[in-house]
């Protein structure tokens, strides 16, 4: 059987044929798309009166167009603080450059509401490069201003908190150190802490206490670490240090009371350890000198300043940090403090401080020279 077509030629679809009804979607009018663009569109002429708008910038302010064109300028539509600007820099600028961008203005709607926007614009010139009129395109910036707004909240918030967090420290802080320094018959005693940040707990302490028979306790240590965490361990030492001291006042049992304690509350995958110089003061004779035995814990050596204008480190060579080993080696040392001679104490914030941005250390050399260039001095100054 043989089956023969008409005489007309079917011909099959093509893809031009296929995309016509997605053509008729384009947009194809200049015009309608100047008028409904997503954004606001107005001409003016060079002294802002304006010449030209799209419905879009008309429907956001709510004014018809008869209301505008040849009858208001542009920065009619602007509150006093954008007048002002646009007189004082935006229209300077574009005079200028002959284009200015992304500038942030608000537009007064005919209903008196504002509305937040992003302005730019630029000047249209002749072939002979003279100007002709200003192109101004407007953005709608609501959502961003709300997003500016949501975010500087988000950030006072985190400034108040940040306050909050001061205080507490700063409040932290002042339980951890005496208020001040007892007075010690015969002895001028001072202490300066300066603490590296005023956002986290130091982990330096420092006391002066009156123990039996005229002796006086004191010790400065050096917890490991910053925050919370330090400011436990340092009123954990503290306390300890002064609880021993009145038990057993020989300097090495007070380090081992101490070595103790943190190797019992702090061990395993945890371990909390600190540097710690502790002193035993005792009155030494009817001459106004005093007698002091130093014990060591991995803390830097003390500086003996004499009366004669000589000055150096007081060795405790060997003792090993406090916290680290059960058993931890105790340096001591004793020495006879005669009227006029000082001693000075401090932890290693002083010695690595940074003294220039090529991160140089002060260093010890340093510090020994600048005591030697004091001494004789006072603890007070």
């Amino acid at each position: 059987m043989c089956v023969t077509g008409d005489a007309h030629d079917h011909r099959a679809a093509g893809p031009a044929d296929e995309q016509a009804p997605f053509a008729t979607l384009l947009e194809d009018s200049a015009a309608d798309l100047y008028e409904n663009a997503p954004c606001g569109y107005l001409s003016t002429l060079l002294d802002g009166q304006i010449a030209k708008v799209n419905k879009t910038l008309l429907d956001w302010l709510g004014y018809r167009r008869e209301d505008l064109v040849g009858r208001r300028r542009f920065s009619d539509l602007l509150t006093v603080g954008g007048k002002l600007y646009h007189e004082t820099h935006f229209a300077p600028l574009l005079s200028l450059q002959g284009g200015v961008g992304g500038i942030a203005l608000e537009l007064k709607a005919a209903d008196g509401s504002r509305l937040p926007v992003l302005v730019t614009s630029t000047v249209k010139t002749g072939d002979d490069g003279q100007p002709l009129l200003i192109r101004t395109t407007v953005t709608d910036a609501r959502d961003r201003r709300a997003y500016e707004t949501e975010l500087l909240r988000a950030r006072q918030e985190a400034d108040r908190e940040r306050d909050r967090l001061k205080v507490l420290a700063a409040t932290l802080q002042r339980t951890l150190l005496p208020p001040s320094l007892d007075d010690v018959p015969g002895l001028d005693v001072a202490a300066h802490y300066h603490i590296a940040s005023i956002d986290e707990v130091g982990g330096d302490f420092y006391d002066l206490f009156p123990l039996a028979h005229g002796t006086w306790g004191l010790f400065l240590g050096d917890v490991c670490g910053k925050g919370a965490a330090a400011a436990a361990v340092t009123s954990l030492a503290r306390y300890t240090l002064r609880a021993a001291a009145v038990y057993d006042p020989d300097p090495a049992a007070v380090l081992g009371n101490l070595n103790t304690v943190l190797n019992h509350e702090y061990h395993g995958t945890d371990p909390r350890f600190c540097t710690v110089i502790f002193g035993l003061l005792t009155p030494d004779g009817d001459e106004g000198a005093f007698q002091i035995t130093l014990a060591s814990g991995g803390h830097p050596p003390a500086v003996l300043m004499r009366a004669d204008g000589s000055a150096d480190y007081l060795p405790t060579p060997g003792g090993q940090l406090i916290g680290v080993l059960s058993d931890a080696h105790i340096a001591t040392t004793t020495v006879r403090l005669d009227p006029g001679d000082t001693l000075l104490l401090y932890t290693d914030g002083l010695t690595e401080a940074h003294t220039d941005r090529s991160g140089g250390r002060y260093g010890d050399e340093a510090l020994l020279d600048l005591a030697r260039s004091l001494a004789p001095a006072t603890a007070s100054g």
